[in-house]
């Protein structure tokens, strides 16, 4: 199973996309596990739950290049996850965004 985690500001806003992707995942027979976290716990989740896939609110995107580099010597994927996508809760977009930054690896 892969795990993708979705961080913001509180893990609140992601927790509504994470619940939309893990219904589409399961309409679709997909082996992913999507949870949402705030962007404070990243390391503490990352150690703990090793996630195979990170991606980023809009509204965290100023740690993006910070955590990419971070997370890429780990061999983990990081994504920003696209504004219009996040606001209209667009599930099935930010899948496909996992799914070819797990393809392509870190």
């Amino acid at each position: 199973m892969k795990k993708i985690y979705l961080f913001c500001s509180a893990g609140m806003s992601t927790s509504l996309l994470a619940s939309n992707m893990m219904k589409l995942a399961k309409e679709h027979n997909l082996n992913v596990d999507v949870k949402a976290f705030s962007i404070a716990s990243i390391d503490e989740t990352y150690n703990k739950e090793h996630p195979d896939c990170i991606l980023l609110g809009p509204q965290v995107r100023f740690a993006y290049e910070d955590i990419k580099a971070k997370y890429k010597k780990l061999n983990t994927p990081v994504g920003l996850i696209d504004s219009n996508d996040y606001g209209t809760i667009n599930g099935g977009n930010v899948l496909r965004l996992a799914s070819k930054l797990l393809k392509q690896g870190a």
